[in-house]
């Protein structure tokens, strides 16, 4: 329960923003205009005055107010891949799987920033991106400098406070070495709390359930990079990094039941784990063009047990099971890329060897009379699971005029993926993959992308094995014929700059699938994650920065996203189209956000909503959300004492935790409803408070 000592910590780290009445001054930065793009040529360039009514601290906190812009990290691709992530740093691609471009901006002061253009994709000869990219200019520097971050939140009800996440970096310079340093910890928090109840085919109300769940999570990452100019042109990286983390959880419930047979269920998981990534580059002059060399290691321990007891009032024996899983999570990644111009044209070409291997030890208990578990036979919940995969792929970029540029890639992948301890013999594949991407500037103010792509999506390797979700008191068999799905995608966007009123942006997209991944029937009764032949999906995403100066409302702006999505796949068990099962469908953000003219204060307004679809199970349907509608208001002191300090009230509109379950007596396409269960659940207020700096 919220702690009044806590509430009162958080009240006297904000009372640190009450500002001092402060004069506007010609100089003063709250008056100055709002971030404007200078044109030069294809590129929009925003220098660090631009942001200076923000006070930013890191190059992150200049990016994120680029009007119209919306950071895209990248896609979890298998092995490298082409560049999705829509950031780069002094015109490079951060190749790595350890938070790209976008965690490394959060480490670079603002000082450190020359400037930050807004490109045209196809223009850049980088396979992957379309749409518009962030090119963020890094001044070199010889003086050290950090930064640091604290940000607790403090959750009204059911969850521990947060009190220790946060993070610090520091930066400087040895010889012809750049080298970071950080610390940081990224944990996490999740509760609820409240009813749910259950009816039966008839609509009677058998069972009601007060049910609270809590999980913490704490995730401390040590990491170290370092940057070799030289010799000549040559640059080299070499980053490091080593995270422990543990994520308990617990949920806890008490069953009424209208057969007076209450009973009382707590599953418990525990999560104790370690992880190491190494990520290195080396990019130097070879013959007419330049050759890079990346090489990537991930490993990842992954040990977790969940125990699930039920107890029983009338004094029955109590009934239990346990599931162990102890994982061993590994990917190897070499690339070369090799890019060269022939006059306006620019070739690249790649080639990558990826393999990614999966080691999983599976248990099974039951808990007998006595009290004790006891390991039952369960085969299929341990194996080993690999995939060597090899891709080649050419990229050709050129302007196709003053105000069109075209990029076409090409190439294919071959793979081997096998379990390793089965019977099954490895399988093997061929697939084709590329783009074609073309970037317009029809008018002053305007662009565009078109984008037409044949991708190869991604899988999990625990799919292969059986995994039993305990607190859905349900199973996922083990699927040994998973394959990645592919599929063609189509993509548009434009953009529009609105002059002193911001800007806005429209994407729309079609994507056809085949092999998606979806819950299959396997057997007689059982299912697992599979592939189902195909499916379509049509969407679009309006995003909008609009500024109100114009107006006389100095220093205020508000961001809106808007996005919809149409899915279609048949249903195995129906054979009627429904959507893809719990597919995001609509989603809606809204920020206001005032920066007051003649003081260092900004407050603002955050809201959002996301809607999914439902999600289709061999024995039930069911759809979880929270909502209507996230709501938070915040209040900002830009200088407490050089430091920018936000205190956050969230959740205000009171959303909640939301579940349907619709459950069958046996198959859903043929037996009759069992029960529906209703949860309407209580998340309640979240306070957080943020201190950012540096030094």
């Amino acid at each position: 329960m919220f702690k009044r000592r806590n509430y009162v910590a958080l009240l006297a780290g904000a009372a640190f923003m009450a500002p001092a009445a402060a004069v506007a001054q010609p100089s003063d930065p709250a008056l100055m205009p709002a971030p404007q793009p200078a044109a030069a040529g294809a590129r929009r360039i925003f220098t660090p005055a631009d942001f200076a009514r923000f006070a930013p601290k890191t190059a992150y906190d200049m990016l994120v107010q680029v009007p119209g812009f919306t950071i895209r990290t990248a896609d979890e691709e298998r092995g490298l891949g082409q560049a999705s992530e829509n950031v780069l740093i002094n015109g490079q691609r951060i190749a790595n799987k350890s938070g790209g471009a976008t965690d490394e901006l959060k480490r670079i002061g603002a000082a450190n920033v020359e400037r930050i253009e807004l490109v045209e994709a196809a223009s850049l000869g980088i396979a992957g991106l379309s749409g518009q990219v962030a090119n963020v200019i890094v001044k070199a520097s010889n003086k050290g400098s950090g930064q640091f971050e604290w940000r607790p939140d403090i959750r009204a009800h059911f969850a521990e406070p947060n009190l220790f996440r946060g993070s610090i970096s520091y930066s400087g310079t040895k010889g012809p070495v750049d080298y970071t340093f950080t610390l940081k910890d990224d944990t996490g928090r999740g509760a609820y709390g409240g009813k749910v109840r259950l009816y039966d085919a008839n609509g009677v109300n058998f069972e009601n359930r007060h049910e609270v769940l809590h999980n913490e999570s704490e995730t401390v990452t040590m990491s170290g990079k370092f940057k070799l100019d030289g010799p000549g042109s040559s640059v080299g990286n070499l980053m490091l990094g080593y995270t422990p983390y543990w994520s308990p959880g617990h949920l806890e419930d008490r069953r009424t039941r209208l057969d007076n047979d209450d009973r009382r269920r707590v599953t418990a998981t525990k999560l104790k784990g370690w992880r190491y990534d190494v990520n290195a580059d080396y990019e130097f002059a070879f013959g007419p063009g330049r050759l890079k060399l990346i090489g990537l290691r991930h490993f990842d321990h992954e040990p977790i047990v969940t125990t699930q007891v039920t107890r029983f009032d009338s004094g029955a024996d109590s009934e239990g099971v346990r599931f162990s899983r102890d994982s061993r999570i590994a990917e190897t990644v070499g690339r070369a890329e090799y890019g060269w111009k022939t006059g306006k044209n620019d070739w690249q070409v790649s080639f990558e060897r990826a393999f990614n291997s999966l080691d999983q030890r599976g248990a099974l208990f039951e808990l007998n009379g006595d009290g004790e578990f006891e390991e039952v036979d369960f085969p299929e919940g341990s194996g080993e699971v690999q995939e060597v995969r090899y891709e080649a792929v050419g990229t050709f970029s050129r302007p196709l005029g003053p105000n069109l540029d075209l990029q076409v890639a090409a190439g294919g992948e071959i793979s081997k993926l096998e379990r390793v301890d089965g019977d099954l013999p490895p399988r093997k594949f061929f697939r084709p993959k590329g783009s074609i991407t073309l970037g317009w500037r029809p008018a002053k103010g305007w662009d565009a992308s078109l984008k037409l792509r044949r991708r190869v999506g991604q899988i999990s390797f625990y799919d292969f094995l059986a995994q039993p979700k305990l607190q859905e008191d349900r199973e996922n068999s083990g699927n040994p014929n998973l394959v990645p799905p592919q599929s063609w995608e189509v993509e548009a966007e434009v953009g529009r700059e609105l002059g002193a009123w911001g800007k806005t942006r429209l994407k729309l997209y079609a994507h056809r699938i085949d092999d998606i991944i979806d819950i299959i029937p396997i057997g007689e009764d059982g299912e697992a994650i599979g592939n189902l032949p195909r499916a379509t999906r049509l969407g679009m995403e309006s995003t909008s920065t609009i500024l109100f100066d114009p107006i006389g409302w100095k220093g205020a702006k508000l961001n809106l996203t808007l996005g919809f999505e149409a899915t279609s796949v048949r249903d195995p068990l129906t054979g009627e189209k429904r959507a893809i099962s719990g597919n995001l469908d609509r989603w809606a953000e809204v920020t206001l956000r005032h920066d007051i003219p003649g003081s260092k204060l900004a407050w603002g307004i955050a809201a959002s909503h996301n809607h999914y679809a439902k999600s289709f199970f061999l024995t039930e349907v069911n759809r979880e959300w929270e909502g209507p509608v996230f709501a938070d208001l915040f209040v900002e002191h830009k200088d407490v004492m050089g430091m920018t300090v936000r205190f956050t009230a969230g959740n205000v509109l009171n959303a909640r935790h939301r579940f349907d379950r619709v459950v069958f007596d046996g198959r859903r396409e043929s037996d009759p409803m069992a029960f529906i269960q209703q949860h309407n659940q209580l998340i309640g207020p979240i306070f957080a408070l943020q201190v950012r700096g540096t030094f």
